[in-house]
Parts: structure tokens; C-alpha cells; sequence
């Protein structure tokens, strides 16, 4: 076979085999793939699957999804959602990554046409990344501003206004003049002269909360928008500079450091929320909240409405993490045989139970905010930031103990978002190793705190006066449409081209043969179920999209080119290397788009004795192949 050239960017994989060292320790010496490395313990993978698949959404968006949409009666459309789109795709990219030993990129010489799908991945992670950890900074500092006898933003302080109140403020009253006639004026007119409001007169509107002027005035140091970028907010660049510092510490040995944190950062949100939820339960008005989120006010008509099923499939999808390139890169260091299919099961059976267990904490407590203030619950639920740095701080701000609660909270919200972070950090270092495997052994660590330190600069700009504005941007445009069309592409590349029967056979060789029956549910929805979902998600997003704005506040025609620009420069990718793959292929036209739709000579499993008949006569995966392109006369054909 031919060989061609080609740049060293795209090369994947080195030519040796370097067995554990002092150089490559992020391998074990008993490990089953020397040249990868594998997790120490079964324990190690799960709950970094469970930490990835747990983030923020988890505690600050799934409540408040139920709550807006029929209450208990939304776990109805979660749970169909979860079984037709959410543990389908879980599923398959746990397979995938597991079966070739490979991550989100290298992936992808199962049909060379789509490894494009996979750089798409790979950047959608990194933007996400940049503002996921700018978060983390965010919770880092509201975690030491907790550090006092008494929360800062507990009362209007000197950096409080007029309209800092938790009671309603006169805006407006009437007042009479000297012919006797009633005008209105604003009250401020009132208080600088010497005139009087007539009785009953009085205008009201809310007050802004304590916590929400804490949280714009003080700890964002806001500006009024995207064009004014202000200056770094110094406190929050030192909290960004101390999160990238403990995820390059918690990564610079690979999965074999990180599958140690894990069991404090993974496990340790479920102790708060416990605490949380007990302390909460004994609060007069939890049942009131908790009626509100679940119980009570449970509205089953709220089935009929479309907007009910798209927001649970939405939740399902993002929740679980998948086509963000994190599965398939923390599956790829599973030993060939590990039963895949449970994993999936359990972990997102536990993502799940997750959100609804979070929801009694934060509305229990919410639900007591809303007795002492004498509001209705639904005057007092947020949901995103509002939740975690306005709502939930100002009801923390009203419980004995204020403080030590508010820490545990923030803390909490901390290991979330680490253990989040290491996996997507994982998948950039994961496919650096793919594809320049001799240097990651040689240079993991260097490189490995290079990322952090480029990304860290990176976020610089969401430190600013007008960070706030950069995060809801990037998470506005990057973390929607460019994993969906990603997520698509994956599952009609794999199970339309690649072909479905042969990667269930490609399972089967990992977790053994099953019954015809085992796979009915599995090939329904990955050949149609499951790609319909995800398309009709597409196209509903398209058409309710709406220019960004934060706090009301429109972001400039220029913020929304760039918006634009982001999700073009990820998805790019996609027709550029599909252009790439078919120019470097033999024959004429046809021919090349046919030969890039098998896989490359060098796809299958990563280790030898794990190839059997099937892959026999597969090329070593380490060895380059003609950039994993295959020539017409390939001796695989598809199905």
C-alpha cells in the first residue's frame, strides 16, 4: 500500500512500544496496555464517569426544569428521554472509546470522512473549559468570602444602593400641589425636597436583593456591558490562577492522579447535599418548597406541551456529557474486557438520581427563604447563576450559622466543577497523546500544565468587568449547536456507515455474545430513534434561537458575530477534514469518498491479543498507515 505524507499534526500514533518507566509513570507496570496505561481500579473509572456526567447543571438547572415544568410530573418526559436519546449515545461512546483504545480524535479510523466530528469535539471542550473553570474561580471566591462571623452579603453594605432592599421600594407617589392638584412624581424628588407622599399614593416595585448587588457591584464588579471590558477583577484572576492549579496538580500524572482525587471530589457533593437536604428539612417552610419542585404541584397537562419534552430531552443530553469527546477519552483507558454496557447503566442511573436528589435540597431551603420573607415560592426560584451566587446565598445568608452552611455550599459547588474539569482536560491531553504518543510519554507533565497555563490566559478576559458577559456568550454558542450537530454526525457515521451490526459485533467481542433480543432496543434507537431525537432538537433550537443577552442586557452586534465565529471555527472542521481525507485517498471521485467511508487498515483493537479473527489482519494501530486511509481495494468491507 502506498504510503502518503502526512502533516505532523494529524499523525496518530508513535512506531514504539515503551513499557512502564520513570518516563512514562503514567503507566502501571501490571497495566494491560503499556503504551496507554489503563485505570488502577475499576472504582477509579466510575466515578470519573460520575464526576464528568455530575456537574452544575446537576444542582442549578435540573430543579428549576421541574419545578417550571409540571413538577413531579417532568420526571415523566426525563425518564422516556434518558431511555430513547441520553443512555443510547452514554452507551455508544463508552463503547467506542473502550473498543480501540483510542480517544475522541484518533477515534475516528473507523471512518476516516468523519474524524472531523471529533476535532469539533475536542474544541467544543476547550471553549467550555476556558468558562467552566472561570465558574470554579467564581466559587472559589464566594467560598472565602465566607470566611466571616457574619455573610457580606447578608445586609445592604457600603456598596449597596438605594434600591438595595429585600422589602418592595417607592419608585412613584402622588403628591398635591399648591393649586390642589395630585401629581406624580419619582420618590426621589420627595426626599430631597421638603413634600410629602400622599397616603396611598405610593408606587412600589422589588427591591434588588443584598446578595444580588453583592454579586454584581462586588464579586463580578459588572460593567454595563460587553463594550466596556473594564479591568481584571484582580480577586477573581487570583481564585481562576489557584483553579488551574489544582486541576494541573490533580492531572499531572493522567488518569493515574486524577482516578485518586476523584474519590473526594465525586463523592463528596453527595455528602453536602445530604447535610443540606437535613438541615433544610427542618426549616419551617421546606415543605412548602418542596411541594413546589415535586410533590403537590404536580401538573400533568404540562405533558401536552412540546416545550415540556424539549427541555427534558435537552437536560438528558447535555447532563450526561455525551459527544463533548469526555467518554470516549476516560473509556479508551478501560481493559479490552470491562463490561461497558453496565458502566453506562449505572452511571447514568446515578446522574439522574443526582439531579432529583439535589432538587429537595436546594428547593427545601429555598421554601424557607420564601416563608421568612413572606413570598411565594415561586417568586424566590432561579435557576443558573441566579441560583447558585443570588438565591441560594441569600437564603444561606438567613439560616443560624450562615457562614459555616454558605462554605460547605460553595465548597460543594467547588469539587462539582473540578471533577468536571479534569475529564475535559483529559480529553485534550488524551488526544495530544493519540497523536504525538512519544512526546506525552516523555513530556505528560510539561505538557499537561502548558494547557492549563494556555487556558488559563485564555480566561483571562472572563475576569474582567465584563467577564460575565464572555461566559454567557461562550456558553451561549458553544455548548449547543456544535455538540448537537457533533453528537448527529457521530451516530449516523457509526451506525449508518460504519454500520450498526458490526459495531454490536464489535461490542460483543469486549462484553461477550448476547441474545438477538438484547440488541433490539439498542439498534432501534441507534438507528432511529435516537438520530430523529437529536435532529428534532436541532432544528427546534434553530428556530427558538434569540440574540444573548445577560440581565436584560443585549450583548453588541459585534459580541454576536464572534458568537458565530466560535461555533464556525468548531464545526469547521467537519467539511475540512472530510476534504482532507477524500484528497488524499486513490482513484477518482467516487472511489475516494467510498474508500474513506471503511475503516482505515489500522482500526480495531489496540492490542494484538485482543484482535482475534475478526481484526487478523488489522496493521499495528501505532504504525502509520497511510494517514489511516484506506485504499479501494481494502480487504474490510462495510455491511
Amino acid at each position: 500500500m502506498d504510503k502518503f505524507k502526512c502533516p505532523s499534526f494529524f499523525k496518530c500514533g508513535g512506531k514504539e512500544k515503551v513499557t512502564a518507566s520513570s518516563e512514562n509513570f503514567h503507566v502501571g507496570e501490571t497495566d494491560e496496555n503499556q503504551d496507554r496505561g489503563n485505570w488502577s481500579k475499576k472504582s477509579d473509572y466510575l466515578l470519573s464517569m460520575v464526576g464528568y456526567a455530575v456537574g452544575l447543571g446537576n444542582v442549578w438547572r435540573f430543579p428549576y426544569l421541574t419545578y417550571n415544568n409540571g413538577g413531579g410530573a417532568f420526571l415523566i418526559p426525563y425518564a422516556i428521554m434518558l431511555a430513547l436519546a441520553g443512555l443510547p449515545l452514554f452507551f455508544l461512546e463508552c463503547s467506542l472509546g473502550q473498543f480501540a483504545s483510542l480517544g475522541p480524535v484518533s477515534v475516528w479510523r473507523l471512518l476516516p470522512l468523519f474524524q472531523g466530528v471529533g476535532i469539533t469535539m475536542v474544541l467544543i471542550s476547550i471553549f467550555v473549559t476556558i468558562y467552566y473553570n472561570v465558574i470554579i474561580a467564581y466559587s472559589l471566591y464566594y467560598m472565602f468570602a465566607s470566611f466571616q462571623s457574619e455573610l457580606p452579603w447578608k445586609n445592604c453594605s457600603y456598596w449597596a444602593d438605594e434600591n438595595c432592599s429585600r422589602s418592595p421600594i417607592v419608585t412613584h407617589c402622588n403628591i398635591s400641589t399648591l393649586s390642589g392638584e395630585s401629581i406624580q412624581v419619582n420618590k426621589s424628588v420627595v426626599d430631597i425636597n421638603p413634600l410629602n407622599c400622599i397616603n396611598g399614593s405610593e408606587i412600589y416595585q422589588p427591591g434588588q436583593l443584598p446578595s444580588e448587588q453583592y454579586w454584581n457591584k462586588v464579586a463580578l464588579q459588572r460593567s454595563s456591558g460587553m463594550d466596556e471590558t473594564g479591568v481584571i477583577v484582580w480577586y477573581l484572576a487570583l481564585c481562576l490562577l489557584l483553579a488551574w492549579l489544582i486541576v494541573g496538580a490533580a492531572l499531572f500524572k493522567g488518569i493515574k492522579s486524577s482516578g485518586k482525587v476523584v474519590y473526594f471530589t465525586a463523592l463528596f457533593p453527595y455528602v453536602v447535599l445530604l447535610i443540606l437536604l437535613v438541615r433544610g428539612a427542618t426549616l419551617e417552610g421546606a415543605l412548602k418548597g418542596i411541594s413546589y419542585y415535586i410533590g403537590a404541584q404536580s401538573n400533568f397537562t404540562k405533558l401536552k406541551e412540546a416545550e415540556v419534552w424539549k427541555d427534558a430531552a435537552t437536560q438528558i443530553f447535555y447532563s450526561l456529557s455525551v459527544a463533548w469527546g469526555g467518554l470516549v477519552a476516560l473509556s479508551s483507558y478501560n481493559k479490552f474486557n470491562n463490561n461497558c454496557f453496565l458502566d453506562a447503566i449505572l452511571v447514568c442511573l446515578i446522574n439522574c438520581f443526582t439531579s432529583v436528589f439535589a432538587g429537595f435540597a436546594i428547593f427545601s431551603i429555598l421554601g424557607h427563604m420564601a416563608h421568612i420573607s413572606g413570598k411565594e415560592v415561586a417568586q424566590v426560584v432561579k435557576s443558573g447563576f441566579d441560583l447558585a451566587f443570588i438565591a441560594y446565598p441569600e437564603a444561606l445568608a438567613q439560616l443560624p450559622g450562615g457562614p459555616f452552611w454558605s462554605i460547605l455550599f460553595f465548597f460543594m459547588l467547588l469539587t462539582l466543577g473540578l471533577d468536571s474539569q479534569f475529564a475535559s482536560i483529559e480529553t485534550i491531553t488524551t488526544t495530544i497523546q493519540d497523536l504525538f504518543p512519544k512526546v506525552m510519554k516523555k513530556m505528560r507533565v510539561p505538557i499537561t500544565l502548558g494547557c492549563c497555563l494556555v487556558l488559563f490566559l485564555l480566561g483571562l478576559v472572563c475576569v474582567t468587568q465584563a467577564g460575565i458577559y464572555w461566559v454567557h456568550l461562550i456558553d451561549h454558542f458553544c455548548a449547543g449547536w456544535g455538540i448537537l450537530i457533533a453528537a448527529i454526525l457521530e451516530i449516523i457515521g457509526i451506525i449508518w456507515i460504519y454500520g450498526g451490526n458490526r459495531f454490536i459485533e464489535d461490542i460483543e467481542m469486549m462484553i461477550g455474545a448476547k441474545r438477538w433480543i438484547f440488541w433490539l432496543w439498542w439498534r432501534a434507537c441507534w438507528f432511529v430513534i435516537t438520530p430523529l431525537l437529536l435532529i428534532a432538537i436541532l432544528i427546534w433550537s434553530l428556530v427558538k434561537f434569540h440574540r444573548p443577552n445577560y440581565a436584560k442586557i443585549p450583548y453588541p452586534d459585534w459580541g454576536v458575530a464572534l458568537g458565530w465565529c466560535m461555533i464556525i471555527f468548531c464545526i469547521i472542521w467537519i467539511p475540512i477534514m472530510a476534504v482532507i481525507k477524500i484528497i488524499q485517498a486513490e482513484g477518482n471521485i467516487f472511489q475516494r469518498i467510498v474508500s474513506c467511508c471503511r475503516p482505515a487498515s489500522n482500526w480495531g483493537p489496540y492490542l494484538e491479543r485482543h484482535r482475534g479473527e475478526r481484526y487478523k489482519d488489522m496493521v499495528d494501530p501505532k504504525k502509520e498507515t497511510d494517514h489511516e486511509i484506506p485504499t479501494v481495494s481494502g480487504s474490510r468491507k462495510p455491511e
